[in-house]
């Protein structure tokens, strides 16, 4: 495509390569003349190779004290430090937000599209259950982080303001949008890296779940569910602060593997015969990836993943839902699960992954900003 306009992208931070960076990267090689802006950027130099090498303009709290490590502590001052980044160069800006990049500076005759993976969970609908699970739920340090967050989210609805098209990462996070900034927001669903994933028909008698082990993953519900399934065996992949936890929930069917490289990842995923998934997210990646597999998914009917799974009632199922996250839903998901396994077929879960493609994405994000642009530069036309 021929890029007739200049471009910026602006995300929160650039610290690791996971799921919000991806979709970053997949933006810059769609715009590869693009400039890339952060408020703090720790990419390693192997990292960096998914973003064309290039090096992003950063705030001030880039040089902060042990920025590289706690950056998020410095939360409250991110507003601040968006707001200098300069762009008033560029004709598009395509913002990448879970946090401040989409209040990022704009004038009348720049265009301002907002890909959002979710606005601030924790300033909005999910304070509660973060402040909660942080121990931060009483005490003067909870009034006033409690005020911070306060300040945060007029900030962030004022902002929503500057923005001219947002775009949400689900249909779930639209909802969302809609909730807190009153906006519409069209869908471009994440790229999910499909072609890392290949078909394995072959499935072995075992369950699988992957996560980083913190609380809202909910790996302990899953782990306590299979402890009273004997019969079942699962297994775990994951590290985190929960573990200690988990592992006092496992019997003797349960294998726990802790971190591992991305190939016994694969491995899992390919030869499972179904990957249980319980946390409530914004999209989703792990449970597609499993499809691409084509493993079917057990996982909590609520969030990204009603988008991304198709439950019984649809043509070629692949996989089925739970009301709640609790022990008792989970073992009658898996119950039922075992009772219809033959309904959900390797080659029908590969087929709904390959929906949400790495290929898909770029040529919708480059269609949507192109088409917003022509819009908008007739519109300056005098």
């Amino acid at each position: 495509m021929k890029q007739d306009f200049n471009m910026a992208v602006v995300c929160d931070w650039l610290v690791t390569y996971a799921g919000a960076e991806r979709v970053i990267s997949d933006m810059l090689k769609v715009f590869p003349k693009s400039e890339l802006f952060s408020v703090i950027d720790f990419l390693s130099d192997e990292s960096r190779v998914h973003f064309l090498n290039k090096k992003a303009h950063t705030t001030f709290i880039q040089n902060l004290p042990q920025a590289e490590k706690r950056y998020r502590n410095y939360l409250p001052l991110m507003p601040l430090a968006v707001e200098q980044l300069d762009v008033s160069a560029y004709d598009v800006i395509l913002s990448s937000s879970h946090a401040v990049a989409k209040g990022v500076l704009t004038g009348p005759d720049q265009l301002h599209i907002s890909y959002i993976h979710s606005p601030i969970r924790y300033a909005w609908d999910l304070q509660h259950q973060y402040l909660k699970e942080s121990g931060l739920d009483k005490g003067i340090k909870a009034f006033i982080i409690r005020w911070l967050l306060h300040k945060i989210r007029l900030w962030d609805y004022r902002t929503a303001h500057g923005v001219d098209h947002f775009v949400a990462n689900s249909k779930f996070i639209a909802r969302r949008i809609h909730k807190v900034y009153g906006r519409e927001a069209d869908v471009i669903y994440p790229p999910v890296e499909t072609e890392r994933f290949q078909l394995n028909e072959n499935k072995e008698d075992f369950y699988f779940t992957a996560s980083r082990l913190v609380p809202y993953k909910k790996i302990d519900l899953i782990v306590e569910a299979f402890s009273q399934m004997p019969d079942k065996k699962l297994v775990v992949i994951g590290d985190g602060p929960d573990m200690a936890k988990i592992k006092s929930k496992a019997k003797g069917n349960i294998e726990i593997l802790g971190y591992q490289s991305n190939e016994v990842m694969l491995d899992c995923m390919q030869k499972a015969k179904c990957f249980v998934f319980a946390a409530e997210e914004d999209f989703g990646i792990t449970p597609v990836e499993a499809q691409a597999c084509g493993t079917p998914v057990i996982a909590f009917g609520k969030g990204g993943t009603l988008e991304t799974v198709r439950p019984l009632h649809k043509e070629n199922p692949t996989g089925l839902f739970f009301k709640q996250q609790t022990v008792a839903e989970i073992i009658e998901a898996v119950t039922a699960f075992e009772n219809q396994s033959e309904l959900f077929l390797p080659a029908s879960c590969r087929a709904n992954a390959m929906t949400f493609s790495t290929e898909r994405f770029k040529s919708e994000i480059e269609s949507y900003v192109s088409d917003k642009w022509a819009i908008k530069a007739r519109s300056l036309e005098i």
